[in-house]
């Protein structure tokens, strides 16, 4: 993708083709990757989340997500519950379900997630709930042309990890969200 152009009408009908490509256990989240056109060409929702304690995701850059609740008849049900909560955005009203990418299974819980991408129109109106400090819609090329490469650095069980990551302002999205990403740019390729 490095010299194209990364607008929807580029991005949708890679991604429509896209079959379900389940991980080896069974998936008890999901995500939402949301996409819309910008003036610079597609633009991914990303959510910071609020810091609360024994949130292993705390204060992290993400897509919005969580894990599957009872009622929920699916995952793709999980997905649009939990943006709903998260940043008040109705995907069942205004959203268009693009189709999954491959379930990620979480390095530090074990959790599998199945992220689904969806695109919208415009400038939606978003509500943060108290589990989001604030969003920011973030232009695709960059990332994918890896102008926005940088690096993450954090400690888990006693040692250092200097994980791959975007810059996104003063922000760095990594870990799980980076790997979401990584997955989508492999399937416009």
């Amino acid at each position: 993708m490095s010299g194209r152009s990364l607008d929807l009408g580029v991005i949708v009908p890679r991604l429509t083709r896209l079959t379900l490509r389940p991980a080896s256990a069974d998936p008890s989240a999901a995500v939402a990757a949301i996409l819309r056109d910008g003036s610079d060409g597609a633009e991914v929702l990303l959510i910071k989340r609020a810091e609360r304690e024994g949130d292993p995701w705390s204060g992290q850059m993400a897509f919005p997500g969580g894990r599957r609740d009872p009622s929920d008849r699916d995952l793709l049900a999980t997905a649009v519950r939990e943006t709903l909560e998260e940043v008040g955005l109705d995907l069942d009203a205004g959203g268009k379900l693009v189709g999954p990418l491959p379930d990620t299974p979480t390095h530090k819980t074990g959790l599998v997630v199945r992220p689904y991408v969806f695109t919208v129109t415009g400038d939606p109106p978003l509500a943060y709930s108290p589990e989001v400090a604030h969003t920011v819609w973030a232009p695709l090329g960059p990332f994918a042309r890896g102008e926005r490469k940088t690096t993450y650095s954090v400690m888990h069980e006693g040692a250092k990890w200097t994980l791959p990551g975007y810059l996104v302002g003063d922000e760095v999205v990594w870990g799980l969200t980076y790997r979401f990403l990584q997955s989508l740019f492999e399937e416009l390729e």
